[in-house]
């Protein structure tokens, strides 16, 4: 980071971060113990690449690119000088994250470890609410996420063995399962894989939590969040009505990370690109490529629905119930029909699961992503941004009436 200067630190950054990243996951699969889960250094390791290439492109933004250049959260993120030695490592290593994350930002960081809090944040609704000066207690929060995070772990010690994912390839049961109860068997067995990670990510957010980590301000009645660098919202994912919704409540730190050093800045097919990235971070298996490939088609094809068919259901509370029971459904079995690859890890057993059926997923989501049009990326953005410049001209428009009308009265 010291020997390229702030112009490059952050593409050299991510190249020899995720490079010696993937040489770790490559050694522990093919050299070590395939196909096994264990808690070994490359989860750590995951952790770190994620901190090391986000402090690069938050220096890079702070120190070498124009203030007009950068987004909103840019700005918000961005490091206005050089890290000491001792706040590097302290921010990489540092006990509470060190093992399963999750991820921060160097300033939430820092702002914690000095003790202002969300100093770097916009402060206003807490001060509608009068009480940015009382030290909030993370007690409350910190027992409800350890029990949440042990039910969770009991849940899934309770079903994991009653739904073996194995089970979705098995030959007799391929051959003798009518379609619906593979449909019902497919989901309830991914959906037991999901309290392990549900266990895992809350129980990292209480120990942060515990030691004062976490805050995120006040809600509108007043009361403590805690959720500043939580990783997911367990009820959110349960009944996401989209693909996107799903991906936007799991793995929130990481999902961020993507979204900062790959989506925002990538100029071409950002979508395909940080799924990529995605495969690469999580490991070397051939499982986790299938499972982001996949991913890729399915997310453009909800994009595709969502923009062309979703404006007819919101005519009426009716139409939209409607439609959200039909979307939860179908992100539901998108979901585990693209996640199977993941759990498997190997490439035989996953595309046995996709021929059993007859990659259906794949040929509709491709031909309704061609078939039905979405405006690019770019032009969505120039889009947002005329409404952004529009709105004050709106808000000027019924001020200037007024004056009119009042002037008018005056002279009569």
């Amino acid at each position: 980071m010291i020997l390229t200067g702030v112009e490059h630190m952050h593409k050299y950054s991510l190249l020899v971060a995720l490079s010696y990243l993937s040489l770790c996951q490559i050694t522990r699969v093919y050299v070590f113990d395939y196909g096994m889960y264990s808690a070994d250094f490359t989860g750590p390791m995951m952790v770190i690449t994620q901190k090391i290439t986000s402090l690069a492109f938050e220096i890079h933004d702070g120190m070498a690119r124009k203030e007009e250049h950068l987004t909103a959260g840019q700005k918000i993120l961005a490091i206005r000088r050089m890290p000491s030695l001792l706040e590097f490592f302290s921010y990489n290593c540092n006990f509470m994250g060190i093992l399963a994350g999750p991820t921060c930002s160097y300033n939430d960081y820092i702002a914690f470890i000095e003790g202002e809090p969300r100093r770097h944040r916009d402060q206003e609704p807490d001060r509608k609410s009068g009480l940015r000066q009382s030290e909030p207690s993370p007690n409350v929060e910190v027992v409800r996420k350890v029990a949440t995070s042990f039910f969770c772990l009991l849940v899934f010690l309770s079903v994991c063995k009653v739904f073996p994912v194995e089970r979705n390839i098995d030959d007799d049961f391929i051959a003798n399962t009518p379609l619906y109860a593979q449909v019902v068997y497919l989901y309830l067995s991914m959906v037991t894989t999901r309290p392990k990670y549900y266990f895992v990510w809350t129980l990292a957010d209480a120990i942060n939590n515990a030691a004062g980590f976490g805050f995120n301000g006040y809600d509108s009645d007043g009361a403590p969040r805690w959720d500043l660098i939580s990783n997911l919202r367990i009820l959110n994912i349960e009944f996401a009505t989209s693909f996107k919704v799903f991906l936007d409540n799991w793995n929130i730190q990481t999902a961020h990370w993507l979204k900062r050093v790959c989506y925002e800045r990538c100029p071409y097919h950002p979508t395909a690109a940080t799924f990529i990235l995605s495969a690469m971070w999580h490991g070397a298996y051939p499982g986790y490529y299938l499972t982001f490939l996949t991913g890729i088609v399915i997310t453009l094809a909800a994009r595709a629905v969502r923009h062309n068919i979703r404006p007819y259901f919101l005519q009426s509370s009716s139409h939209k119930l409607v439609y959200d029971v039909i979307t939860w459904v179908a992100t539901q079995i998108a979901i585990c029909y693209t996640v199977v690859p993941f759990v498997l890890l190997s490439v035989g057993p996953s595309l046995k699961f996709y021929r059993s059926w007859y990659f259906s997923l794949h040929i509709g989501c491709a031909l309704l992503a061609m078939a039905l049009p979405v405006k690019p990326r770019h032009l969505r953005l120039k889009d947002q941004q005329r409404g952004v410049l529009q709105e004050p001209t709106r808000r000027r428009r019924p001020e200037a009436t007024d004056s009119s009308c009042s002037q008018k009265e005056k002279s009569s």
